[in-house]
């Protein structure tokens, strides 16, 4: 086992995937700001809606974010070139951390993959080759790394790929149901709208994304249909990237394919000036950081997208272990909701009003996200910390366009209520 993980092989695949990494989350930084998304998810709002815990955690006043997110392209950049590489991995990892957790309103899921590679790159060695670092003599040339990193994205990748097919085998997945509205909701051109009604497509779209996602690594594993692989990954990202609009996910996602391929192949393509690497000696250098690092990284990892099989209720409805589960884009969810303040001095009840201080995508996400909800409350709460009051929620959610049925227990005093990170909350009525 040894000989196969810690075998030394031509860091090729690595130095590639950090050149197009650093360009990527670049992109990412500089696009953000170019398409407003900066403005409208971290500027206009006047508070977002982080991570349960981290409610400190918001953003910069004014128009600090811009800067924030130019920061964060100029270090994209520098990994790229591989200038002082663990100083700008570390920032990056720690900047779009904050993005990340001081945030829920726009939550992708490659934006956790982001801060997951982001992290495992701090700590390889993607700076030995063709980087500022090298030319400056700030690091060693080399031209191998064991085995193990190559195996490391792949692993990751795997876990990607193998958790999104099966949260795809529900009913509305299988009978296109989902998959209809989704296609429907990207346009609103006569020709299109058509097509993406036919039974024939949706049908073939639904099941193509659960076929892909359970094949595509077994296939790129194998040499014979690896390339048959890599075609099916291109046409399949680019569709999503041109109908869906997910940023760079769907070029980010290719970049793992260098991993795939034989890293000889990889030199050969990228980097045909460097030295053909011929000594295959086992490299134990980087073994306590293997086995204490990035092995329990994978164990959680593998653990993470399960912990909703260990609480009560249907995740679809409940979103209790939804997120950092790759649970991508699997239903539309619309409803409403009431919010009852009463006074509990002179029993008046009042209807408060969440739109004067919501975006309008936050008031939309109020109505449909049980945390979203509870974290309201708590402000709530405080803004009437001077009174006695008792906050009650009326609440119906459907899912791809279903009867509406009650998500929230109205009889719950949400000025009490408690929130449970790790199991059901009993508030939630269960469907």
């Amino acid at each position: 086992m040894k000989k196969i993980f810690f075998k030394s092989i031509d860091n090729s695949p690595l130095i590639a995937f950090r050149i197009f990494f650093g360009f990527l989350i670049a992109c990412e930084s500089f696009g953000a700001i170019a398409t407003g998304w900066v403005k409208k998810v971290l500027i206009e709002p006047q508070f977002t809606f982080s991570f349960i815990g981290l409610e400190w955690l918001q953003p910069l006043p004014n128009n600090l974010m811009y800067v924030y997110f130019v920061v964060m392209g100029l270090v994209g950049l520098c990994i790229m070139l591989g200038f002082k590489y663990i100083y700008s991995t570390i920032g990056y990892t720690i900047l779009w951390a904050g993005v990340y957790f001081m945030q829920k309103s726009s939550y992708n899921n490659h934006y956790y993959l982001l801060l997951l590679i982001s992290f495992c790159m701090i700590f390889l060695p993607a700076n030995k080759y063709m980087s500022l670092d090298v030319k400056f003599g700030f690091v060693e040339k080399k031209l191998t790394m064991p085995k193990w990193v190559s195996l490391l994205f792949i692993t990751q990748i795997i876990i990607v790929y193998f958790y999104a097919s099966i949260a795809k085998i529900y009913p509305d997945w299988l009978d296109g149901t989902f998959t209809k509205l989704l296609l429907q909701g990207t346009t609103n051109r006569p020709f299109f709208l058509d097509l993406f009604s036919q039974k024939w497509f949706y049908l073939f779209i639904a099941y193509s994304g659960i076929l892909f996602d359970l094949l595509v690594v077994p296939l790129l594993l194998f040499k014979k249909t690896r390339t048959v692989a890599l075609i099916c990954s291109v046409i399949f990202h680019l569709f999503n990237a041109i109908t869906l609009h997910i940023g760079i996910f769907p070029f980010f996602a290719l970049t793992f394919i260098l991993f795939f391929y034989e890293p000889e192949t990889i030199r050969n393509l990228f980097f045909k000036s460097k030295p053909i690497f011929i000594n295959e000696e086992l490299d134990f250098s980087s073994s306590k950081m293997a086995k204490y690092i990035f092995i329990p990284f994978i164990i959680i990892q593998l653990a993470l997208p399960l912990r909703h099989h260990f609480i009560e209720g249907d995740v679809f409805w409940t979103e209790e272990g939804h997120r950092l589960s790759w649970r991508m884009m699997l239903r539309e969810r619309s409803g409403y909701i009431i919010i009852k303040i009463k006074d509990n001095k002179t029993n008046k009840t009042s209807i408060y009003d969440y739109h004067k201080n919501l975006s309008s995508k936050q008031a939309r996400q109020l109505a449909t996200k049980p945390d979203f909800i509870w974290q309201y409350c708590q402000r709530i709460k405080k803004e009437f910390e001077d009174k006695d009051i008792s906050i009650f929620i009326d609440c119906k959610n459907s899912i791809n366009r279903k009867p509406l049925k009650t998500l929230i227990d109205p009889k719950t005093d949400f000025a009490k209520a408690k929130w449970d990170y790790f199991f059901h909350n009993e508030w939630l009525i269960i469907d």
